[in-house]
């Protein structure tokens, strides 16, 4: 099976860990300074989350985010869409060239408070996954997965029929690609949107505020969206 970088060590990065190891592919997550990050406080003197869920996942790689990206035949971006740049730099654009790289992240502004609306300058006429692919031009950035509950995203199954996944990228066979990858988790192919090119994303990240605003008055986060005519 292939080897998977998880680039980013919060809840989204710990559902896919768990999730893509069991269904047999060789996954590493990775974060800035791994031993930093397990000693890291937690609330009232326990071990942070990420410290407990290690614990419980041993047997799961994990690394920094260049032993992870060296290490990944495909790499998922499920860092803070903010920091993706930052954390992508720290991969070392030599660990992405040539790789298909899966930005699952969102360019989320927290400066106003909640809900956070988008960054102005990676929204509208831009996107964050633009700016990737821009930033690291020798990487397959493919935009998926980012438009709903990380639950869902691992296993489509939790919501009783269809609904929409979409995706975009430059690279025709990087998108072949990453729809066989979404396969593996459960998503049908008749509920695939291919949107186009990497400009789709603006659109993609757009529907973040809306599903925010859902979110905070159906106080839960398993729903979806579907596409009706």
């Amino acid at each position: 099976m292939k080897k998977i970088a998880l680039l980013g060590t919060g809840t989204v990065g710990q559902t896919f860990a768990t999730r893509l190891t069991t269904l047999g592919y060789d996954v590493i997550i990775g974060t800035r300074n791994l031993q930093e990050k397990l000693a890291a406080p937690g609330k009232d003197g326990a071990k942070n989350s990420f410290a407990q869920w290690h614990e419980k996942n041993s047997n799961i790689k994990a690394g920094t985010f260049e032993e992870a990206a060296a290490f990944g035949e495909m790499i998922l971006n499920v860092s803070n869409g903010a920091n993706a740049i930052a954390v992508l730099n720290l991969a070392k654009a030599k660990n992405l060239d040539g790789k298909v790289l899966v930005d699952i992240s969102n360019p989320l502004d927290f400066s106003k408070g909640m809900p956070p609306g988008l960054i102005p300058e990676l929204s509208n006429f831009n996107s964050l996954a633009e700016e990737i692919q821009k930033t690291f031009p020798n990487a397959k950035v493919v935009k998926t997965l980012n438009t709903m509950w990380c639950g869902i995203m691992v296993d489509p199954s939790i919501i009783k029929g269809d609904h929409v996944n979409y995706i975009c990228g430059n690279d025709e066979a990087a998108k072949t690609e990453v729809k066989t990858f979404l396969n593996t988790l459960g998503w049908k192919d008749q509920n695939i949107l291919d949107l186009g090119d990497i400009t789709s994303a603006r659109g993609t990240e757009a529907v973040l505020p809306v599903w925010l605003r859902i979110y905070g008055a159906k106080k839960m986060g398993a729903f979806n969206f579907n596409i009706v005519s």
